[in-house]
C-alpha cells in the first residue's frame, strides 16, 4: 500500500485527522497508527455488540 493510500484510510477512520500533518510521517509510522486505529476501531464495535 502506497503512502497516500494509507494516509486515506486514517483519515475515514479518524475524521479529524488532518492529511498536511501525516504527511510528515514515515510509511512505516503510518502504517502502525492505522493497525493501531483499526484495533481500537474493532474493539469499540465489539462493546457497542
Amino acid at each position: 500500500m502506497s503512502k497516500r493510500e494509507i494516509i486515506d484510510f486514517i483519515l475515514d477512520i479518524n475524521k479529524g485527522a488532518k492529511p498536511e500533518f501525516l504527511a510528515q510521517f514515515t510509511k512505516e509510522d503510518l502504517d502502525l497508527y492505522l493497525e493501531h486505529l483499526m484495533e481500537v476501531d474493532l474493539g469499540q464495535l465489539a462493546l457497542s455488540a
